[in-house]
């Protein structure tokens, strides 16, 4: 479902809105860091309706065009096979997807003028048109029509695109795993859950990073500072200490989770989120506090890899 690598990124944008915040009230915390894992399953949840949507604009265009004053003979045949396509309406019959569109108000969302141009844009292509010239229906064609819609209507539009740039304050964030997600989606549709997008584990995991960072914050500054001999510390960007807090944890007090794992997926978010040079700096501090971890015994981990 949800990667780990996801996951960190919301502990750290978490942690950086606390603190920024003057004052911060019991249970804040967990709050904050629900909210940006459900802004996750929002975007899942509306990528997969803007699926059905274009689906089943084919109506839209079918009854707009057949009410023309002097509507064509093609006019009056517009196929509208795609719009009763049997896996689009397994998604809309979810329960859980039902919920999650009425409790985000996800349906209000579609720009219909969008919608139209997204509709127009499938139907030009090839694989649409051998779809409808299709006579009946087969599970796995139904399913990979719903599926080019995705990976080539959608996820190559600059307007949608933009679109979910202007909607979700995460799209950034969450661009690159929904290829991922939404590709396990259709692969086994029945493993996925709506209300329950992350798995208890990585829920938990997700919970305790960002209390153990919260709580053993000032053990991890004890052991970064004296790393920062050449850097003044009110200089060094915020973004790049969190992860550093973080980092440090993983390696103290989450056994299952392979030190150079954490190293690497630390350096990763810093190239990503931090400055050009981030990504060096974070590995080098790490690096060197691993070290002495090490030699002090401090570092125990088991056999069972966490990725």
């Amino acid at each position: 479902m949800i990667s780990r690598r996801n996951i960190r990124v919301k502990v750290m944008q978490t942690l950086y809105t606390l603190e920024t915040m003057e004052q911060v009230k019991p249970g804040t915390a967990t709050s904050l860091l629900n909210e940006k894992l459900d802004q996750t399953s929002q975007v899942f949840t509306y990528l997969l309706y803007m699926v059905t949507q274009v689906a089943q604009y084919a109506e839209t265009d079918s009854q707009a065009r057949a009410s023309k004053h002097l509507p064509s003979e093609e006019d009056l045949n517009v196929s509208t096979k795609i719009a009763g396509n049997e896996f689009l309406y397994q998604i809309i019959n979810d329960n859980g997807f039902k919920v999650n569109l009425d409790s985000w108000k996800l349906k209000f969302l579609p720009d219909q003028e969008l919608l139209r141009k997204l509709y127009n844009t499938l139907t030009e292509t090839d694989t649409y048109k051998a779809y409808i010239a299709e006579e009946g229906r087969t599970k796995s064609a139904e399913k990979q029509m719903m599926e080019f819609i995705y990976k080539e209507v959608l996820s190559k539009n600059e307007l949608f695109l933009q679109h979910m740039d202007d909607h979700f304050l995460n799209w950034g964030d969450d661009a690159e795993m929904m290829g991922l997600l939404i590709g396990n989606y259709f692969s086994k549709p029945q493993l996925f859950n709506f209300l329950q997008l992350i798995s208890k584990e990585k829920l938990e995991y997700a919970r305790e990073l960002l209390r153990t960072v919260i709580d053993k914050k000032e053990y991890c500054l004890e052991l970064i500072k004296p790393k920062l001999q050449n850097w003044d510390s009110d200089r060094i960007a915020a973004v790049d200490m969190l992860l550093m807090e973080m980092g440090v944890c993983e390696f103290l007090y989450f056994p299952t989770i392979p030190t150079k794992v954490s190293i690497n997926e630390y350096i990763d978010l810093a190239k990503a989120y931090s400055t050009p040079q981030s990504g060096q700096f974070v590995n080098g501090i790490l690096d060197n506090i691993l070290k002495d971890l090490e030699q002090a015994g401090r570092i125990q981990k088991t056999d069972r890899t966490k990725k």
